[in-house]
């Protein structure tokens, strides 16, 4: 498969996403279940993918930020990722008590990226309404997976707060991913998994750096329209 521009941009591969989602709820709502969506984009490019999917399922947008953990010498090598709140999977579990010297790198870079994960959060997290997962289905969204490190931290933080679901939702991600995904998740969406994969950019015709003050527009705008005049951080009745 050629690697060439899948989507013409992040608001259009969230509408194309939000159709296979819908899908699957009006799916479980025939089956007679109560069900109940949030949707949580991983800032900040998933943001504007997020927010046409919370659009089609009336539901509100909430975020999780999870960053990864990469060695110093190589920024681009995840070996781990890390949530604001402190949910951390490695790539590789075991650690050695033989190299204490490694284990405090390690350590170190977890720290910097949780610190990153947490100022982001700080920034993004008064635009959000403070809903509760618990019982709800939990739709995880980002613009695209390339190593899947992050998402699935993300999933494990949301897995703590009880929902009865998480979905892990996305337009692009390496063929054979979703299966690792699903060790995470309880169910996974991708609408395309190209092959050679290189990067998620290749796949976006317009894929510009998400800056702070948009992804916090766009949160609210979404959220003030699901919700009218309720103030950020206020809990909703479930």
């Amino acid at each position: 498969m050629s690697s060439a521009p899948i989507f013409r941009d992040r608001i259009t591969a969230g509408e194309q996403l939000a159709q296979p989602i819908l899908a699957e709820i009006k799916q479980l709502q025939a089956q007679g279940l109560s069900v109940q969506p949030i949707v949580y984009a991983l800032p900040r490019g998933g943001i504007p993918v997020a927010v046409p999917v919370a659009r089609c399922l009336g539901c509100p947008v909430d975020i999780v930020v999870a960053k990864k953990i990469t060695r110093p010498e190589n920024p681009e090598l995840a070996i781990g990722a890390v949530t604001s709140d402190g949910h951390v999977i490695w790539y590789q579990a075991k650690r050695s008590r033989k190299d204490p010297e490694n284990n405090q790198l390690r350590e170190a870079a977890l720290h910097q990226a949780q610190e990153k994960a947490a100022a982001l959060y700080s920034q993004l997290s008064p635009s959000c309404l403070s809903v509760n997962p618990r019982g709800a289905i939990a739709i995880l969204i980002d613009d695209g997976i390339a190593t899947g490190m992050t998402m699935a931290a993300a999933a494990y933080a949301l897995k703590a707060q009880e929902p009865a679901a998480v979905w892990v939702c996305s337009p692009v991600a390496p063929i054979g991913l979703g299966d690792w995904l699903l060790s995470w998740s309880d169910r996974v969406i991708i609408l395309q998994t190209p092959d050679p994969f290189l990067s998620v950019s290749r796949f976006y015709e317009a894929f510009p750096q998400v800056e702070t003050q948009e992804a916090i527009a766009d949160l609210q705008q979404h959220n003030q329209q699901i919700f009218p005049g309720t103030p950020p951080d206020t809990p909703l009745s479930r």
